[in-house]
């Protein structure tokens, strides 16, 4: 990441110390990762977003993903919507009109989703 991309990290952790900065480097390739898998260059849903993290932190920590999210503080999928805002009023991302916190609400359960064995079931 930049010079800028820290120097913002650092004054999102110092206003908002809930989460690691791994895991607002992690969603940044989140969205990254979905753009690609959506085939788009530009907004994504929050429910697209947090489909594209749990594949992505599945994809990169296997059965470890939902204890590498809990170390970054990262529990719920609301935890990602906050990262989501603190990174837009940052200037890290954008949003557009139609975005909230509320669409990160209980969107998945982590047990269930990032149960590896259960994912491949299905």
């Amino acid at each position: 990441m930049n010079a800028d991309f820290s120097k913002k990290l650092g004054e999102i952790i110092a206003k908002d110390s809930r989460y690691k900065p791994d895991a607002y480097e992690f969603v940044l390739h989140a969205l990254w990762f979905t753009q690609k898998k959506l085939k788009r260059t530009g907004h994504v849903s929050g429910k697209e977003l947090l489909g594209g993290a749990r594949d992505f932190g599945l994809e990169q920590y296997g059965p470890m993903a939902k204890t590498v999210f809990s170390h970054w503080g990262v529990v719920t999928t609301s935890d990602f919507g906050e990262i989501v805002f603190n990174m837009v009023e940052s200037g890290l991302m954008s949003k557009t009109d139609n975005d909230t916190r509320e669409e990160f609400k209980d969107v998945f359960n982590f047990d269930e989703e990032l149960d590896v064995f259960k994912v491949k079931d299905r």
